[in-house]
């Protein structure tokens, strides 16, 4: 029962807006890296859309109505986007759900030494990474510095044409006999993901009782002190990200694809919100949540475990006139969720990891899992067979392309996402997303149809779900 390719479905009308969503999805994911930069730019495109900031309307004591539009935002890494609808919030929502974190490596707090005549950063991986695929490639770092003066400084290097860049080395072939001997997971340990970032001595006029010990070390504290007016201690209250460097680009000659980083779970997110921000007027209230630490387990106060989505939606019930914790308990319950999260495009190189029948096909549309988890599904979100009627019925009624897939064959290994969490208030969830090739790699691949059947998906779950 394979889904057709939706590109055979597309006429010129469609092909031209295709290809407008997918080239400013495009540009997202070039220019944000990080969780924080993805809030930064959503806030700015909800503004443009005519949302306004929650904190501003509780502050004010402002009433809330149908029609109108707003947005909270968690510890600057998660966003919540609500459009309030005619019918009572107490009939619950229509929500979308993505997360704008992606696998990395965050600098350690204590980072910089120098070894050999060269200056590193040390590094720890966050979230399911290779490590071998960090070796030996252009990286860019991206975050920021608090001071302790309360003042916080925005970093982005290597990612203009005239930034430098940096990277993590490799063991040349010619001495890596041992090393190829080991299995992929042990061929580079994590504790070696170290990025180089200087390799010139600071030099000082005078005696030599005058030179630093540390001379390449002390140019880099030369440079980050002239040019962010930071000391080595700050890196104490810091978060860098150290990310692959440069843009995501169209891929194939036929630039059906788009190769990028981040693009689990930032292409859900992206299409989360723009399905979001395109459907002006709704019936039942839409919301869209894009949160942080899916990718360590959702926790921490930004993640989907906190409890800022369920506070978010106490103090925007309280501005309509509804401030009953009765009242709250029946909205969540009866809210409607697509938990917006990527799947496995099925890999030919691979076939053995996936059972064709039910895997994702890449450019076969907007991929529906009804559960994730490993083994047995555990750890899954495993939706009823209701929901999934009136899911494709919603699908089938738009014309939207999809298709219903799991995360590769039985004991092949497995994943999740913030399916279960959502669930855990009654409501009725069911994980829905992209096919992705190369998943948690530096540089992941989407095809354009399936992004954009995500955004038409999404619009019409948005409208009647």
């Amino acid at each position: 029962m394979e889904r057709p390719n939706a590109w055979k479905a597309y006429d010129e009308a469609a092909l031209a807006e295709l290809d407008q969503l997918c080239d400013d999805y495009r540009a997202f994911i070039s220019q944000n890296k990080t969780e924080r930069e993805c809030v930064v730019s959503s806030v700015k495109l909800a503004e443009a859309a005519g949302y306004v900031n929650l904190a501003d309307a509780v502050a004010e004591g402002r009433e809330l109505k149908a029609g109108d539009k707003v947005y909270a935002v968690s510890h600057n890494k998660t966003l919540m986007l609500v459009n309030l609808g005619t019918q009572p919030l107490e009939q619950g929502m229509n929500i979308l759900g993505a997360h704008i974190d992606s696998p990395r490596l965050d600098l350690k707090q204590n980072p910089l030494y120098e070894a050999g005549d060269m200056a590193y950063l040390d590094t720890h991986y966050y979230g399911g990474v290779k490590a071998y695929h960090w070796v030996a490639t252009p990286l860019a770092l991206h975050g920021v510095i608090c001071k302790k003066d309360g003042s916080t400084v925005t970093v982005a290097v290597g990612e203009e044409a005239g930034d430098p860049v940096f990277c993590i080395s490799d063991l040349l072939i010619h001495l890596a006999s041992d090393q190829m001997k080991k299995p992929a997971s042990e061929a580079v340990d994590h504790e070696n993901l170290d990025v180089i970032v200087g390799g010139r001595p600071v030099v000082i006029e005078g005696s030599d009782d005058d030179e630093p010990k540390e001379p390449v070390k002390q140019m880099l504290l030369d440079i980050l002190k002239e040019k962010y007016d930071v000391e080595e201690e700050d890196f104490l209250s810091a978060e860098l990200e150290v990310v692959p460097a440069g843009p995501a680009r169209d891929m194939g000659f036929d630039r059906s694809m788009i190769l990028g980083y981040g693009q689990d779970d930032r292409v859900c997110a992206y299409t989360s919100l723009a399905a979001q921000l395109a459907v002006e007027n709704v019936e039942r209230t839409s919301c869209t949540l894009l949160v942080d630490k899916e990718e360590i387990g959702s926790v921490g106060a930004s993640g989907m475990t906190s409890r800022f989505f369920e506070n978010t939606v106490a103090e925007i019930m309280a501005l309509t006139g509804n401030d009953s914790p009765l009242a709250l308990r029946r909205c969540l319950a009866s809210s409607r969720m697509l938990s917006s999260d990527v799947s496995a495009g099925f890999d030919q190189l691979y076939a053995d990891r996936f059972e064709k029948k039910n895997a994702a096909i890449m450019g076969h549309g907007l991929c529906f899992n009804k559960y994730t988890g490993s083994r047995g599904k555990s750890g899954s979100n495993d939706a009823d067979a209701e929901y999934l009627a009136l899911v494709r019925d919603i699908m089938d009624e738009a014309g939207v392309a999809f298709q219903t897939c799991e995360l590769g064959r039985i004991g092949a290994g497995g994943g999740g996402t913030i399916a279960y969490i959502l669930a855990e208030y009654g409501m009725q969830v069911i994980d829905s997303g992209v096919a992705v090739l190369s998943m948690h790699s530096l540089y992941e691949v989407t095809n354009k149809a399936d992004v954009y059947e995500a955004y038409r998906g999404y619009k019409a779950f948005i409208k009647r779900a």
